[in-house]
């Protein structure tokens, strides 16, 4: 559906591949515009009638929508189409669900898809209708099934929101850590299948699980990068990719995770240069971004899969600056898969190390003399 929204995938393709890593095959995609959404069924009856005569001659088993969809509308659908209806908040969630391998990213996830499923206690299934109390048929009126529903969501809500909390604290502690041994911290962050861990095995020589699809990892890594220039070793974490109308849920939940960004020293903003939809991906990125408080932390851009540019659109040099968001920014154009370009990313980092830590120094020698020779280590305090 179009309703003048500038990242309109007119095409599917986005929300196809989707389908795809969720394990799913498109068999049919399917557009029209209106001004405004149908209250009821999102779509107008007509275009519904037309869906509905489509998955028969096609035999499709579900339908999925690329926006978001109310919890009445999907109710109203499946009823109109007589398939289970699914949006692209629950398609993420699913895959989500599907990739999450640590312990925290498993909560993270649960916690999203409980927080999405309060939200669809609107008599949608059969089965919800009102319990009577009471022995055999002759108690008063108990409670019903909608209302059991969302106390017991509503308790796993909470129990999952206490261990995360831990996990929370447990990041904390692992990040004054690092902070006590003066690391530099470095974190990925952009659009997922950029390249990020790609881009992040190269660095670190890691072997982290690379695959050309949509969220191949979700859950932190992080590792130490030696900057031979500075002198010094960085902390270098991959994060959790973005994608256009990430659920807000998600976001929430991936708070744990997330912080590692808001934290960095600096940002590897990684870019697909390949696509030719990256602006609007990174404008994404930079949105999410600014959502989770991350927004003022320096960035560096990062143009990878230089080995995939057409000859036409190949860069005249591997490092100049651009304007992101009225902001001047370096930029380097490298291929995480040949290497091409990573020696002079490495160098700037080691650069931008140095200057951090020249900059530690002197705020360190700027305070009364016996504190400054505490917290540089050289007296006990």
């Amino acid at each position: 559906m179009d309703f003048g929204l500038p990242n309109f995938d007119v095409k599917l393709e986005e929300l196809g591949l989707l389908a795809l890593t969720a394990g799913l095959t498109p068999v049919a995609r399917v557009t029209c515009k209106r001004k405004a959404p149908d209250a009821a069924l999102f779509l107008g009856s007509g275009k519904a009638d037309e869906i509905k005569l489509l998955a028969q001659q096609t035999g499709a088993t579900e339908v999925l929508f690329d926006q978001a969809l109310s919890p009445a509308q999907q109710r109203n659908l499946e009823r109109h189409l007589e398939l289970p209806v699914n949006d692209r908040t629950l398609l993420i969630l699913e895959i989500f669900a599907q990739r999450a391998r640590s312990h925290e990213g498993k909560l993270q996830v649960e916690l999203a898809r409980l927080q999405y499923l309060s939200t669809r206690l609107v008599r949608r299934w059969s089965h919800l209708e009102r319990q009577r109390g009471g022995i055999g048929t002759r108690g008063g009126p108990g409670e019903t099934q909608i209302e059991l529903d969302r106390r017991m969501i509503g308790e796993n809500i909470k129990r999952t929101k206490e261990r995360l909390h831990k996990v929370k604290r447990q990041r904390h502690t692992q990040r004054r850590q690092r902070e006590r041994r003066d690391a530099f911290n470095i974190s990925l962050v952009g659009y997922t299948n950029a390249g990020k861990t790609s881009l992040f095995n190269s660095l670190v020589n890691a072997r982290a699980y690379v695959a050309d699809q949509l969220f191949a990892t979700l859950d932190t890594t992080t590792r130490q990068l030696y900057l031979g220039e500075a002198g010094r070793s960085a902390s270098l974490s991959d994060t959790v990719g973005f994608i256009r109308n990430l659920p807000h849920g998600l976001i929430d939940a991936f708070e744990a995770t997330l912080q590692e960004a808001v934290d960095a020293d600096v940002l590897l903003h990684v870019v697909d240069a390949s696509n030719p939809n990256h602006p609007e991906q990174m404008r994404e990125v930079t949105r999410v971004l600014a959502e989770i408080g991350a927004a003022d932390v320096p960035q560096v851009l990062v143009f990878n899969k230089l080995d995939a540019i057409e000859n036409d659109y190949m860069p005249h040099n591997l490092q100049d600056t651009m304007d992101l968001e009225g902001v001047q920014m370096d930029r380097f154009f490298v291929s995480a898969r040949t290497g091409a370009g990573l020696t002079g990313l490495r160098r700037h980092l080691a650069s931008l190390a140095c200057n951090d830590r020249d900059a530690t120094s002197r705020e360190d020698f700027a305070l009364e003399p016996v504190e400054a020779a505490v917290r540089l280590g050289t007296i006990e305090p």
